[in-house]
């Protein structure tokens, strides 16, 4: 509710403070670095194990998703798809675990749109040339160089605020649940004269179980296959000539 809370600080500058964001991407990153070895280690040039199995299913599934959305001269870009959705719905999936979401800090969400920022600026001018890049900011009309430069702006920035939004609203939403039906549940068990019933919050089970499907799953899925397919589709405008 109130931000990540600062775990420690590094004593250097003054103190670096680090906080639930910082670790909690560095333990999940940790672990999907252990899985992608798991899958990946000693490969067969016909798989029999599952393991590699799935590991080929999920990366051709990837190049598929790319290849669809951006085109087949695009392909170069399947790791930092794969590496941004995976990153996208671990870190928000880990709720589910009592952890606190980095994708519900904004910093993480922008930074994330920075760098796609960045490529889709980078594609233009490796497409069009410094001239053609700069030309587009005039086009149609020259007099509309001001809304082009705002709305090549407005486009990162509606990425990060999109998914730091659903994400953060959601952890507040079901905070302010679990509030609600304690109260509730001292409330309705306040007329029984039993002290131990009435410590038992017997509204927050089940109820907030069947809310998670939404919050947690569905819109942790759908804000990662969001992320993914508006960077898809802004970098591949920005390669087209």
């Amino acid at each position: 509710m109130n931000g990540p809370k600062i775990l420690f600080k590094i004593p250097v500058l003054g103190g670096i403070p680090v906080t639930e964001t910082i670790v909690n991407m560095w333990v999940i990153m940790a672990i999907i670095v252990a899985v992608c070895i798991f899958l990946t280690r000693n490969l067969e040039v016909k798989p029999t194990k599952k393991r590699q199995v799935i590991a080929e299913k999920l990366v051709g599934m990837l190049y598929n998703l790319v290849e669809d959305t951006m085109g087949p001269g695009h392909k170069k870009f399947v790791p930092y798809i794969g590496a941004l959705f995976t990153m996208s719905i671990c870190g928000s999936l880990s709720s589910l675990f009592g952890v606190r979401p980095y994708t519900a800090d904004l910093s993480v969400t922008l930074g994330w749109a920075l760098v796609t920022f960045c490529m889709v600026q980078f594609t233009s001018i490796k497409t069009k040339g410094v001239g053609g890049w700069l030309k587009g900011f005039l086009e149609p009309v020259p007099f509309l160089l001001p809304l082009n430069l705002v709305s090549e702006v407005a486009n990162p920035i509606s990425i990060a605020f999109r998914h730091f939004g659903n994400i953060a609203a959601g952890m507040v939403i079901t905070s302010l649940l679990y509030g609600a039906l304690a109260s509730l549940s001292a409330f309705v068990l306040g007329f029984i004269p039993n002290a131990f019933i009435n410590s038992i919050p017997i509204f927050q089970l089940g109820i907030p179980a069947v809310l998670s499907i939404y919050f947690d799953l569905f819109t942790s899925f759908l804000q990662a296959y969001i992320i993914s397919m508006l960077t898809m589709v802004y970098v591949a405008g920005a390669g087209e000539a």
